[in-house]
């Protein structure tokens, strides 16, 4: 039996962004892990500009190269981990942007989150995200990673230094994703 495909998406897209760093350790996470087959994806490498599909992405028929590119990345997986940052109490505007652009491809697939930022660790940014995917019959994780004050966790050398609760909660999180992912599999096969 193969494992489950899970894409780790790196959210930001923004210049300067922390992201990347913070998603390779969550990558590590999730290959440690060894519940899934495991991807890091990164939305800035679809250059999708503000939503342009003529038709309602409920259809399928996508236009644009970009959202055919889309639409197969997030097809392919079966879970999906989000390392956002929290801008403004939100998440940010690519990963609103990018959820509008699919619609079936999101169905029945379950995603854990792994926030960074400030003192909130990002937590706001999954909340409004959480309403977001509901729409999109994609399944939230309750367990989740909150890394707080991220700057100050970072490697000079690059990468993340993150605290080993970090850890714990995300093999924590990653058991419970991998649950729903095998408990989600028959309504994505239908």
């Amino acid at each position: 039996m193969t494992s489950p495909v899970l894409h780790t998406l790196i959210c930001s897209t923004r210049p300067g962004r922390i992201g990347p760093s913070v998603a390779e350790w969550a990558h590590s996470q999730a290959q440690a892990h060894g519940g899934f087959e495991s991807k890091l994806v990164d939305l800035a490498s679809f250059n999708l500009p503000v939503f342009d599909e003529p038709e309602h992405p409920r259809l399928g028929r996508y236009a644009h190269e970009h959202t055919r590119a889309w639409s197969a990345s997030v097809a392919a997986a079966d879970a999906f981990l989000f390392v956002l940052p929290e801008y403004n109490f939100a998440p940010p505007g690519s990963l609103v942007n990018a959820l509008n652009y699919l619609v079936k491809e999101w169905n029945y697939k379950p995603v854990g989150f792994v926030s960074y930022g400030g003192i909130s660790g990002g937590v706001r940014s999954v909340q409004v995200t959480k309403g977001l995917l509901t729409t999109l019959k994609v399944v939230s994780m309750l367990e989740a990673v909150a890394i707080i004050n991220a700057g100050e966790q970072l490697k000079a050398e690059g990468g993340l230094n993150a605290n080993p609760i970090n850890g714990q909660a995300a093999k924590a999180m990653l058991d419970e994703l991998l649950r729903w992912t095998n408990a989600l599999k028959p309504l994505r096969a239908s």
